[in-house]
């Protein structure tokens, strides 16, 4: 049986989105965060070594890392729905997008959450920072421009995988500058499968 083993508050959100778009049955196991560190619990080291979350698990196969979970579920699940065909233009564009959600957009998004709980300690660091967020915000949001989706003309795992990047913007008050991801970002709450994402998995609540 497919299980996503799913953090509160962390990037397996967006697999339960996926989930939800697929149809695909699956079970849940729910792992909650220490209140005070904001640490995973030590439980999900025994799924993964990393003791990380997104992971999931199906049959005897154990999978972390979002990439590499969105590619397997669409490839496994998708019956060619949700991402270009292999070989095309789109795929290509499809193919970088998984890979710069976590390998370049996110890392000004995180050193912007931990250097912020430096206080006045982190203060000269967040020109740096607020340089690398807006040359990546900016990026994206240019790419989002008169298009819906960030590939083609539908829903694909692109739009599964940024969604995080997204929400971090959002949680740090940077989407006013970029009209086009906040209204991707708006676009993507609506969906009724995002929906039940959230209902399943629980709000988000990134503490800033």
């Amino acid at each position: 049986m497919l299980t996503l083993h799913h953090l509160n508050d962390s990037r397996s959100q967006r697999i339960f989105w996926l989930l939800e778009e697929l149809g695909t049955p699956y079970e849940i196991m729910h792992y909650q965060r220490n209140a005070e560190t904001r640490l995973a619990p030590p439980e999900l080291t025994a799924v993964h070594p990393l003791g990380k979350s997104p992971v999931i698990t199906d049959g005897g196969l154990t999978i972390a890392e979002s990439g590499a979970i969105v590619d397997y579920l669409i490839r496994k699940y998708g019956k060619g729905a949700l991402m270009p065909a292999p070989g095309s233009t789109d795929y290509e564009a499809y193919n970088e997008w998984l890979h710069y959600s976590e390998g370049s957009a996110m890392l000004p998004l995180m050193l912007n959450l931990y250097v912020s709980r430096l206080k006045e300690a982190g203060a000269p660091l967040h020109p740096r920072i607020d340089s690398e967020l807006k040359n990546h915000l900016g990026y994206v949001d240019g790419a989002l421009k008169g298009r819906e989706f960030f590939v083609g003309t539908s829903l694909s795992g692109a739009d599964i995988q940024m969604s995080f990047v997204g929400e971090m913007a959002k949680v740090f008050d940077k989407l006013a500058p970029y009209p086009n991801l906040a209204a991707w970002l708006a676009r993507m709450h609506a969906r009724p499968a995002f929906q039940r994402s959230v209902e399943k998995g629980g709000a988000y609540r990134f503490a800033k």
